[in-house]
This record gives C-alpha cells, structure tokens and sequence, in this order.
C-alpha cells in the first residue's frame, strides 16, 4: 500500500462527519477515486463519485475562465462596473480588481449581519444587486491591498450576464463545462434545493450532526454543484492544455500583481500559495453544511480534489493528499520564544490582534484569520506570508498576502466591563442601519436592524478600555465572520457612536441615536 493510499484510507477518521469525496489526479490521470458515507443520513443516500455536491467558492474561477473566454480584454468591461455600484463614491474597481479580489469593496455577506439578516433566510437575486448598489466607500483605493469579497464574482457575473445577453448557467454549460469533460457539473443558484437530494451538515463529531438551511442564491461567487468525477475531469483537461499558452487555465494562473507591480497571491479566482515547497493554485470554499477544496501542482502534474457535505477541513485532506503524493515530510518547528502574548489594537483598520506562544509555533489571529508563526533570530517572527517583531511595546505586522503593512497597539484587557454607557441605539448613515445594544444583569447584547431585517441578538464581551467583540458563529454564509470588533467613541458628554468591523467589512461607522 502506498503513502497515499494510507492518506485516503484516513480521510473518513481524520476528517470526521457524514459523507465525502476525493481524487487525485497524476500526468492527466486519475490515481485515485473515493466516496464514503452518505449524501442523506437519514435517507441512508450513499455518497458516491458521480453524487453532485456544491463546489462552493471554487467557483470564483469558473465565472474568471468565462471572462477570460468570452472577452478578449476583460477592461473593455469596466465601464459596466459603474451601473452595479451607482452610489459609490471613490475610484470604481476594474474588473481586473474584482477578479483579483482588489477591489477594496467590503463583503456583501459579512454585510447581511449589518443589515439585520436571520441566517436562515431567503436572500435572492434581487436582494443582491440591492445591497450591492447600496454601496457607498471601500476598505482601500482598488488594486492597492488585497480582501476577500463575494460580490466582486457577484458583480462579475452580472456584468457577464448583461454582455452577453444569455443566462450564467448556460454560459458555464456550452463553454465551460462541456468541452472539459463535466458531464454533470452545472450551476443551480438556489442551495435550498441541492442536486441528487445531498444534504449538508452543521454540527461535529462531539454535538453531533444536523441538516444545514441555506436560503441563498448564489451567482459567480458559489452556485455550481459538481459531481468528483466531473471535478477530476476538470484537472485531467487542465492537464491536457497544459503545454498551450492561451489555454484557459495557463492564463487564469498567470501570477497576480497589485497596482504597482508587487506580486500578490490570488488572481482570477485562484489563491497562488505553497504546498510541500512547490507553487500550487487552487481554491476552497465553504457554504453551510459543506466543504470543498481543489489544489494543482503544475510543476508535478499533481492535482487534489476533496469535497465534504459537512464543516470539515477540505482544505487540509486535499493538502494532505498533495504531500503524500510527493512523498513530503514537514520539518519540526522550533520552540516558540516567551514573552509574544498579548492583545493589540490595529486602529487604522480597527481589528483587533492576538498573538500566542504555543510550545512548537506561535499564532497570530488577526481579525479572524490565524497564521502560524515560527520565531526568528533576529527578533521577527514569520509564517504563512505574515511577518511580525515588536517595536517597544507596539507590535509591527507584515501581509504579503495583503500588500498591507501596520503597526498596531497594546491593549490591556478586561474580563469585565460595566456596558450601560454604550447601551443604547446607533445608526450608519452608510448602510442606513442600526445596531441596539442592551445591558442587563451584567450581560450586554447587540442586535443589528437593516434593509433585511431584524437580527438575532448575539452576545457582546468586552476586550480592553473602550474596545469590545460582538460574537457571530452563525449568518446566512458560511463561516460566520466570527467575531465583530466594536471601538466606542466619545467626548465631553459621554459616548457618541461606535466603529465596528471584521476582516471582511471593517470600518463601518455608527453615531450614537438616543
């Protein structure tokens, strides 16, 4: 038995939960082909090769081929930008920079908390290009700094749409799907209903498993369900076209750059990052209830694809596959040096920075998002594109990944805070939105209210003096943002307004109601 072959005997143990698939594929062959367990549970559906599941967000770059199949210039497209975002105010993104994810715009998802969103309900078509247009400033000038936005492949999709004057679903079909060999794979926006009755999964091995509702539709961000057999048939045709330098895959792979010329790490729907010391492309996605991850080595021939219908990490069983495949070891990390611990405050993007020293690596989670860290002589200490040292007591961070470069300050944190002075109402003139917090008891709460209604109050905890968290593990995508960072402000006469943000929509500013 192969490396490999033990790899994916594990996968079901490894990577617990009702059902999934993978595949290998190696010189323009499959070399491997799993299923295990079911689609439906309760309905004892087997999970097979040719069962549809959602690909998620791997399909950012099936609506990036369709630019780049049906345009021959995709910036002779930018001036459709302007009709989806009519009320923004700064410099429009290019359609280079939505695909690129550059285009500064904060994440239409991570904005349905603001606007009041219950997770389980309808958001369709309509809802979307209506909060889209609703958009008014972004996190950064296009093309300067990279952050993850659904809706700029939203967009994309739209402006695609309205050039052609034919359906996306047709157009992934006839262009897309069939010359590759994806005999199944289509796109069916309405995750309410999913192909081959599948099912997806919240829970985990310890609280167990339960059917996961997603009322989204999905558009050029998500929305295409494909079988493993039609995703290995993906990679075989990648490989196939491999030597033709206009083949779509070559030019969706290209290396990315930002506006001046520094190299970045995602481009056309793809993230460009290492795997056992070798250039890889590829994506994941999460939707609720699913997982799903596809990776190719190009210097190898190597490809993975592994697709869940519950939360597990895809991510880290098609990785896992990749370096079984090469026959790859990682190397023991040193000790992590004492004396890292702490909480810092990045208030130019208002996110908050933790870091903690483990005995093997340090972690670094900034807004959400962590990294492992392996110390440095020199005082730094550097992992998965991000570099951080100290300067005295603020603590200076580095993401290639982001083009971004900050200095963020020390908090001294708090377990307890008195929350009646922020109790109150709040309102952004930008989102036309508000936020109601209550302080009870001890407890405090925060409820958002908007253009979709209004929200579940979620816990709120306090971090440092004036700096809080409101909790968010459950929205209508997946994953949540996780946490929102809250900055109280005040004068003389006491609190005024409130900045909140996450990674994804930072920056968004409330003034005080009552």
């Amino acid at each position: 038995m192969t490396e490999l072959d033990k790899v994916l005997d594990l996968l079901p143990q490894r990577f617990k939960g009702p059902g999934g698939v993978a595949g290998v594929v190696k010189d323009g062959r499959v070399i491997a082909r799993r299923a295990w367990g079911y689609a439906d549970t309760a309905a004892r559906v087997p999970m097979t090769a040719a069962t549809r599941l959602p690909i998620c967000s791997i399909a950012k770059q099936f609506t990036c081929a369709l630019l780049l199949d049906l345009v021959d210039d995709p910036a002779s497209l930018n001036a459709a930008v302007a009709d989806l975002l009519p009320n923004f105010t700064g410099a429009l993104p290019t359609i280079r920079n939505l695909a690129d994810n550059q285009s500064g715009l904060r994440d239409y998802w991570a904005l349905t908390v603001l606007h009041g969103a219950q997770p389980e309900q309808t958001f369709g078509h309509g809802d979307a290009l209506s909060l889209i247009a609703t958009t008014k400033s972004g996190h950064f000038a296009p093309g300067t700094s990279y952050s993850y936005a659904n809706n700029n492949f939203r967009i994309l999709a739209e402006v695609l749409e309205r050039h052609t004057g034919r359906p996306l679903g047709d157009l992934l079909t006839t262009r897309l799907f069939t010359p590759a060999g994806m005999k199944t794979a289509a796109l069916r926006p309405d995750t309410r209903h999913n192909a081959d009755g599948v099912v997806g999964y919240e829970g985990d091995p310890e609280a167990g498993y339960i059917p996961a509702q997603n009322g989204i539709h999905w558009q050029g961000d998500a929305g295409i369900s494909a079988a493993l057999d039609d995703m290995l048939a993906w990679e075989v045709h990648i490989d196939a076209t491999r030597n033709d330098p206009a083949s779509l895959y070559n030019r969706l792979s290209a290396p990315p750059r930002f506006a001046l010329g520094s190299p970045a790490t995602y481009g056309y729907g793809l993230s460009h990052d290492p795997v056992a010391g070798r250039a890889s492309t590829g994506h994941g996605g999460a939707l609720r209830g699913f997982r799903a991850h596809r990776r190719h080595v190009a210097s190898e021939r190597l490809s993975a694809v592994v697709m869940f219908n519950h939360e597990g990490s895809a991510r880290g069983a098609a990785v896992s596959l990749l370096e079984a495949a090469l026959g790859y070891q990682a190397d023991t990390p040193a000790p992590a040096a004492p004396g890292w611990d702490g909480i810092w405050l990045d208030k130019t993007q208002g996110l908050l920075v933790r870091l903690t020293a483990g005995p093997d690596e340090m972690e670094v989670d900034y807004g959400g998002a962590g990294a492992g860290l392996i110390p440095a002589p020199d005082g730094t200490a550097t992992g998965d594109g991000v570099t951080v040292r100290r300067q005295g007591d603020d603590l200076w961070m580095h993401r290639a990944d982001e083009n971004l470069t900050l200095t963020a300050q020390p908090l001294v944190p708090v377990t307890v805070a008195d929350g009646t002075a922020i109790a109150g109402r709040y309102w952004s003139g930008e989102l036309q939105a508000a936020v109601q917090i209550d302080a009870r008891d001890g407890a405090v709460y925060a409820g958002f209210d908007g253009r979709l209604g209004r929200g579940p109050m979620e816990p709120m905890y306090p971090v440092a003096g004036d700096i809080w968290v409101i909790t968010n593990r459950r929205s209508m995508d997946a994953p949540a943002p996780g946490e929102w960072t809250v900055q109280v402000r005040r004068d003389d006469r006491g609190v005024t307004g409130l900045t909140i943000g996450c990674w994804l929509a930072r920056g968004v500013i409330y003034d005080r109601q009552d």
